[in-house]
């Protein structure tokens, strides 16, 4: 159950003075407000946390959970978009707790999602939201082809990294619908990436500008994008240009697998969330351009990952380039990407060490995911970071986290049943 907000209310206009003293006082409100213990819901979340988490039951049960919070997700907002993720406590960028505004860049990377969930449950319906989605992404993709930056509440502006995420969802619907509104909207997409790449492969322009745009190598998973493209619209051009990226992206890449300059906002200290992405940049994208050495740069690194995993199976959120630990919390995103990475590289190898943390990984995952609370905010989402004020989504449960968890139990219930992959789960 939500726990009240404080509402701040707007003053009306004042002095000077008195306006640096109302700004003073909505600050101070805002942080009590955001203040993790004052929060019923947080603190019984921490709590359950340091008892073992909650409990874990069949990947089939966890899947539908993760899927019904994508759909409350989307029907929290107004035109078929699917909401960002839901703030626990009062958040100071949305100046609201509960549901964020809808957001372009997973929305799309969330349509294969869908369409996978619908075949594998049995659930048209989904497909049928998975089409909404995609032709919501449609209705605002930007003049230039490029998606925006940020949610829907921010001032437009263009990202490579979103515009690569959303090809995903495009070319999901494109193969289930035959529109060609979806096979438009993609073309125009890859040419704004194609426009703004540099000689060498590297994106520098157009990057997000919230997120360091020199610390960009996980656009990889753009450049596997971009290949996709290729493949499923039959474009040479956007084949090479995806392969010029990853080459450009596997030149940086250090002897023992270590990808720098790979981070929204620490480069020395990278998210696994980010080096996943490009990780799976390297080892999907070397699948679609038949480039062995580039999946080998994603084995080096996922490798690299596998060895951390505890008996429990935490892994840091953070790692310096040594690969040890540099955050003493675990990136749930990130960890639902690796085992995503993980089970990939069985299907595509055969390697059975490569399923070997899978299940440590995902039942670590499974305990953080709450299925028992009346919060439908809450409920069946995967959050930020764990602990839950881990820095990374703190206090948050994320559209994206939830996805990726949901990608990787489906992944895991075909490997179990010796399945093929599903065709919409190779563009997730």
């Amino acid at each position: 159950m939500s726990t009240a907000i404080p509402v701040i209310p707007a003053m009306p206009a004042q002095p000077g003075g008195m306006r640096a003293l109302t700004r003073a006082i909505r600050r101070r409100v805002s942080a009590i407000a955001a203040a993790p213990m004052l929060n019923p819901l947080v603190t019984r979340e921490i709590w359950t946390g340091l008892r073992g988490g909650f409990p874990i039951d069949h990947d089939v049960v966890h899947l539908k959970a993760a899927i019904d919070w994508l759909v409350r997700a989307q029907d929290a907002t107004p035109d078929g978009g699917i909401a960002r993720g839901y703030s626990l406590v009062w958040h100071p960028e949305f100046e609201t707790q509960g549901w964020q505004p809808n957001y372009p860049e997973t929305t799309g990377y969330i349509v294969p999602t869908l369409y996978a969930a619908s075949d594998l449950l049995r659930r048209p319906v989904l497909a049928a939201r998975a089409e909404l989605a995609a032709r919501w992404e449609v209705d605002v993709q930007l003049a230039s082809g490029a998606v925006r930056g940020g949610t829907m509440a921010a001032a437009p502006s263009p990202a490579i990294f979103n515009t690569g995420q959303v090809l995903f969802g495009w070319l999901a619907a494109l193969a289930r619908t035959g529109s060609t509104e979806f096979a438009d909207a993609a073309h125009r997409a890859a040419c704004f990436l194609m426009s703004q790449q540099e000689h060498d492969g590297t994106w520098r322009r157009g990057n997000s500008r919230f997120a360091d745009s020199t610390a960009t190598l996980y656009n990889a998973r753009t450049a596997w994008a971009l290949a996709e493209a290729g493949a499923r619209l039959g474009k040479r051009a956007y084949l090479d240009a995806a392969e010029k990226a990853l080459v450009a992206v596997a030149r940086e890449q250090r002897q023992n697998g270590w990808l720098p300059q790979c981070c929204l906002n620490d480069p020395d200290r990278p998210l696994l969330h980010t080096l996943a992405y490009a990780i799976q940049g390297f080892v999907e994208g070397g699948r679609v351009l038949g480039n062995a050495d580039l999946v080998w740069a994603g084995q080096r690194a996922a490798r690299a990952i596998a060895r951390l995993v505890n008996p429990d199976g935490f892994l840091p959120g953070r790692f310096a380039s040594d690969w040890s630990g540099a955050a003493s919390w675990s990136c749930l995103t990130g960890n639902a990407q690796m085992v995503n990475v993980w089970l990939r590289l069985h299907e595509l190898t055969g390697g059975p060490a490569w399923l070997e943390p899978v299940p440590r990984v995902l039942e670590y995952i499974k305990a953080t995911q709450n299925r028992e609370t009346s919060d439908l905010g809450l409920r069946g989402g995967i959050k930020g970071a764990h602990p839950v004020t881990g820095a990374y989504g703190r206090l948050e449960v994320l559209s994206w986290a939830t996805k990726f968890f949901a990608d990787a139990l489906m992944r895991h219930m075909r490997v179990a049943a010796d399945a093929p992959p599903h065709d919409c789960l190779t563009l997730a």
